[in-house]
């Protein structure tokens, strides 16, 4: 992407120095702010599902019941992340950069940057995301994304499963009755959204698992309408007309 890229600062030579001017403004001294996000993202396009994931939320298919992570949590504990995060000039206490920051990658977070002779991708803390590409087939169910709020509290595979029991119980009948109509079908894996809230929410703020801020999104993966569900819904909406 950097062949793209153009910028008048910029030499004809990489390793000359361009004569501009520096211009110091009132904000010149501000290194950027010290909060950030981490960030994971899924893209559906026609049968391939891409995931890029940079930090510690989590991308997770069910497949035929079974969890399997599509993103990889980007904790310090990691080797080639803390193999980065000391040659860059941190350290790593109690599980968290610097005594402070419990991942190793996010968007933000500009005072572990700060190292002007390495580039974005070798600094502490970096943005850099994994890609994973995968191919959907027939028996994906849904796919959740989470930040680690969820994680801590659940595994991977616990969550599927607690989807799997709710979704049938807020869903079942409609996308038969409602020939599968988007609102409804929105609105009842929401409910399952609120479920698993409630599941990880801690009883108290003391601190410990549950404390976390939480964000999950849940997308059902369409399935096609058998020719019997179809029969039953043409049926449902005469019998619904005749009664009105």
């Amino acid at each position: 992407i950097e062949g793209l890229i153009w910028s008048p600062r910029g030499s004809d030579s990489k390793n000359a120095e361009d004569d501009w001017t520096l211009e110091e403004g009132p904000h010149s001294d501000f290194d950027g702010p010290t909060c950030g996000s981490t960030a994971c993202v899924a893209l559906v396009r026609n049968n391939q599902l891409v995931v890029a994931n940079a930090g510690d939320s989590r991308c997770v298919i069910s497949r035929a019941g079974q969890a399997y992570n599509l993103s990889r949590d980007h904790k310090p504990e990691l080797v080639a992340e803390r193999e980065r995060i000391l040659k860059a000039g941190g350290f790593i206490r109690m599980g968290r950069i610097n005594g402070s920051l419990n991942l190793a990658r996010a968007i933000g977070d500009m005072e572990f940057k700060q190292n002007k002779f390495l580039p974005p991708e070798k600094q502490i803390v970096t943005s850099n995301p994994d890609i994973n590409v995968v191919e959907l087939c027939n028996e994906d169910d849904f796919l959740v994304l989470a930040c680690d709020g969820i994680w801590d509290c659940m595994s991977s595979q616990q969550l599927v499963d607690f989807i799997h029991e709710h979704i049938n119980t807020s869903t079942e009948g409609v996308l038969v009755m409602f020939n599968n109509d988007t609102k409804m079908q929105e609105s009842s894996l929401s409910a399952v959204c609120e479920r698993v809230l409630d599941r990880c929410l801690a009883p108290s703020t003391m601190g410990g698992d549950g404390c976390d801020n939480m964000t999950m999104i849940l997308v059902q993966f369409k399935k096609p309408v058998s020719d019997k569900k179809k029969a039953d819904v043409g049926e449902q909406s005469a019998k619904g007309k005749e009664e009105s």
